[in-house]
């Protein structure tokens, strides 16, 4: 399907060969244990046992993996990915170097478990500068970086990283993979929480990794097979059908991500505005060479917290609410969370409602949420 352009290959991603009487996309096999030859056993049939194997899960990690350009293995959540991946490749020694402005519980398991067991933990901005990568195992770079938006730049760093001996993940969250390809672009690994744009309803938890070395591949597939950390049949089965309208719900949310910088950006109210596909932005002269298209997410600072709950409140149309990539536009305090970003730091996912209907809820919201106090 690489010769079709991206709607046509969100939507037959992953679909078996069409048969008379079957479904486009056949519905969930919902299996513990299934029959077992008598004389050979497992080795007679691709399902012996629901953890390893179903055939629902196959098929959309057949899908993904077609998006991504790299054979593909899905997980229950984008944690359980993530974590996965180093749990599997690193060991007691090993030093990994992970993004200081990166998803916050991907760092605080590094520091709580990670160095826990002897792995040598180091943080860098995504944005740089990075040091030397002699003596690193793992270079796990997320970009755009989840939730400040900076960039990396993958086809340097993964070039330099590989003369040094590093392996090179990169978390494609953000991007999706039709906004980038890091596979194409050095990568080793990819991994990615499927629970956001991919799939994009908000109603699923789902995670992946994708490789196109066989090794990694078996490295991780026998941690996700020992540890039992699968998505369910129904859960890979509603991920595969929203995974084909991928391109048309960027496609609206990029536009409304576009719309709203423009409106932001000419407030004197607003702060701190960060789009990767903004002229002005500084992660722009790279984003603009690396990725394919920009996401419908966004941030910026409103002053306080007071400000920001008051402006959400206001809003008709944005919901107060985390995660992001989703068909409803919604705005998280992060700070809440735990992140060591400012009070009045919004990330803002632009949802598919009408683009004029967005920009003026949210330019509404901001007016009756009046000023803010000043930023020292």
């Amino acid at each position: 399907m690489t010769d079709f352009h991206d709607g046509t290959r969100c939507v037959r991603a992953g679909l078996p060969e069409p048969a008379p009487g079957d479904p486009f996309l056949p519905g969930p096999v919902f299996a513990a244990p299934y029959h077992l030859d008598p004389w050979q056993g497992p080795a007679a049939s691709a399902n012996g046992y629901g953890r390893p194997d179903n055939p629902t899960r196959r098929l959309l990690e057949a899908a993904i993996g077609e998006l991504e350009g790299g054979d593909c293995r899905v997980f229950a959540s984008g944690q359980a990915a993530i974590t996965g991946l180093l749990l599997a490749v690193l060991r007691p020694g090993d030093t990994v170097l992970l993004p200081a402005d990166g998803y916050f519980p991907v760092r605080a398991f590094a520091t709580a478990t990670l160095e826990g067991i002897g792995v040598r933990v180091g943080f860098v901005p995504t944005a740089g500068p990075y040091p030397s990568f002699e003596g690193v195992r793992l270079l796990l770079l997320e970009t755009p970086a989840n939730p400040g938006l900076d960039v990396a730049d993958v086809a340097a760093l993964a070039e330099r990283a590989h003369a040094a001996g590093a392996l090179v993940a990169v978390d494609n969250t953000t991007a999706t993979p039709l906004g980038q390809r890091p596979l194409d672009l050095g990568a080793d690994l990819v991994v990615a929480s499927g629970t956001k744009a991919l799939t994009g309803h908000s109603d699923l938890l789902l995670g992946y990794l994708a490789s196109r070395s066989a090794e990694l591949l078996e490295t991780v597939t026998s941690w996700r097979t020992a540890t039992g950390a699968v998505p369910g049949a129904f859960d890979a089965w509603l991920a595969h059908r929203s995974l084909a309208t991928l391109d048309l719900r960027l496609a609206r949310q990029t536009a409304n991500a576009a719309a709203v910088v423009e409106l932001l950006a000419g407030r004197a109210d607003v702060r701190g505005l960060r789009w990767p596909g903004r002229p002005e932005d500084p992660a722009y002269p790279v984003a603009s060479a690396q990725m394919r298209r920009m996401p419908g997410v966004l941030s910026f600072d409103l002053g306080d917290a007071d400000r920001v709950a008051r402006f959400v409140e206001a809003a008709r149309l944005v919901a107060a609410a985390t995660s992001f990539g989703g068909l409803h536009t919604t705005a998280d305090r992060r700070a809440q969370w735990g992140d060591d970003t400012a009070p009045g730091f919004v990330r803002l996912s632009c949802g598919a409602e009408d683009t004029a209907d967005l920009v003026a809820d949210i330019a509404a919201a901001l007016d009756a949420a009046g000023p803010t106090r000043p930023l020292s």
